[in-house]
């Protein structure tokens, strides 16, 4: 069999040299194939785990609508005449035998915090245990923990509001250690010139169980009960769980079936490194994810571009490109359709930072990178945490059911409503949430800003805010 390294030394002088791919002059191993390899086994699975990271996480804030009940909403927030209405609500009956609870806006803002003060505390340690023992375990356990007290939420919210926030906080401890854990593990299988497409595969999975979890719960909610998208969800994570431990190892060396061309391919690589509406912007960026993972290892395996030089192009596209769209959608009036437009490109434009700074970790230390990963990911969990009681704040007269809808992202809640028949009885149309644009300037440009310094959990705050809230009658 041919050796998958072109020139391997042939002493033990040349053997100390550094042959990382990444290095000027180094020389480059021969790819196994892709097909049925062990290594895009894992990002598969990797890719269907962060798929229901992000349905366990998002699926609370649309059974939030059908768990409080509508006669807490007070009054219309007077403001909401901005922009005229183009099409009116029509009354669709839905199942509603699920218990409904007294929760005004606050309390749901706390509700969905919760998740947050859970979720940062994990980070860090998340990444130091996986550089330890390994990420299988870790990851794995940390989504079967979020799965089993997913299926917990009905009894959690029964007992009251403080157990509730403290079920939601322990999932979030659990889901803490996903991204430092999986960062870990592909510091063992990823090799130099396939990183950015096997990370983008397995990370773009969060990006898809939000495109399918928010409709597909409203869809539960509307033939079931609101319950059952716990259970759901629950029972699929923990479906995924045996197959995870079942099919994956922590490295190549400890997998059972990975052929041997494929082994030596990965271990001589790195030898010696250093260790529908509703869901189209989610869509939009999935499809970035990867592409431009196909994209970044391509100019650099192809056209020689270096790691540096397609980090900071990647990058730039993905911070730049959304923040003058996010920018421009705070200013089109009552324009829905351009909403809706510049929302998108804007949400799928932040897909290009998958192939840059978010790969970066690896690219430096490779044997701490779920360590660095858990670093920057607890400062970028803070504005989760308090996103939604700021927003709260900063619109004090959006009450109950129609508050916070929040400015520059607030069409977003146009794409919820429409695909979430279990919302009060009626699908709600565009108009019906982007009256709002036109107000709460400050709103608007503060998340704007917050979004661009890489706290993109604001976002997700914002739009598990904008998704539980009824839309106005």
């Amino acid at each position: 069999m041919r050796s998958p390294v072109r020139d391997l030394a042939r002493n033990d002088g040349e053997e100390s040299t550094d042959r990382t791919p990444l290095l000027p002059g180094a020389p480059r191993a021969e790819a196994a194939p892709v097909c049925c390899s062990a290594r895009y086994n894992l990002a598969i699975l990797a890719f269907f785990g962060f798929f229901i990271v992000y349905a366990l996480r998002v699926n609370l804030s649309v059974a939030l609508v059908d768990m409080v009940d509508s006669n807490t909403t007070l009054e219309d927030n007077r403001t909401s005449k901005a922009c005229p209405e183009h099409s009116a609500p029509i009354k669709v009956h839905h199942n509603q035998t699920g218990k409904k609870y007294q929760w005004d806006a606050e309390t749901q803002g706390w509700i969905l915090g919760s998740f947050f003060y859970g979720y940062i505390i994990t980070q860090i340690p998340g990444g130091y245990v996986a550089s330890k023992i390994g990420g299988k375990m870790l990851l794995g356990f940390g989504i079967l923990g979020t799965a089993v007290l997913t299926l917990f939420t009905p009894i959690a919210a029964d007992l009251g509001v403080g157990p509730l926030i403290v079920l939601r906080a322990l999932e979030g401890l659990g889901e803490g250690v996903t991204f430092p854990a999986m960062h870990a593990m592909w510091s063992s299988w990823a090799p130099p010139l396939e990183r950015s497409k096997l990370l983008s595969i397995s990370y773009a999975g969060a990006q898809l169980g939000t495109v399918i979890s928010l409709p597909l719960s409203g869809i539960i909610c509307y033939y079931m009960n609101w319950t059952y998208v716990f259970y759901f969800f629950g029972t699929i994570g923990i479906f995924w769980f045996l197959l995870w431990i079942w099919l994956v190892s922590d490295t190549p060396q400890k997998h059972k079936r990975i052929s041997h061309y494929e082994k030596e391919y990965i271990l001589s690589s790195l030898r010696n490194q250093n260790g529908l509406l509703s869901s189209l912007p989610y869509l939009g960026s999935w499809l970035c994810m990867i592409l431009s993972g196909q994209a970044a290892d391509n100019l650099r395996a192809k056209w020689n571009f270096s790691t540096l030089c397609v980090r900071r192009i990647f990058s730039l596209i993905g911070m730049i490109g959304p923040a003058v769209f996010l920018v421009a959608a705070g200013f089109i009036g009552c324009d829905y359709s351009l909403a809706v437009a510049f929302l998108t490109i804007s949400t799928t434009l932040g897909g290009f930072c998958s192939s840059g700074f978010s790969i970066n970790h690896l690219d430096i230390a490779p044997s701490y990178a779920g360590i660095l990963l858990g670093i920057t990911n607890t400062f970028a969990t803070i504005p989760g945490m308090v996103g939604p009681v700021i927003a709260k704040s900063l619109t004090p007269d959006m009450k109950s059911h129609s508050s916070p809808r929040l400015e520059g992202s607030g069409v977003i809640s146009a794409h919820c409503n429409l695909c979430l028949p279990g919302s009060n009885d009626s699908p709600a149309s565009a108009s019906q949430v982007a009256r709002t644009t036109g107000t709460c300037h400050h709103t608007r440009l503060i998340f704007v800003f917050l979004v661009q310094m890489g706290f993109h959990h604001v976002g997700q705050a914002g739009l598990e805010l904008l998704t539980s809230n009824d839309p106005p009658a």
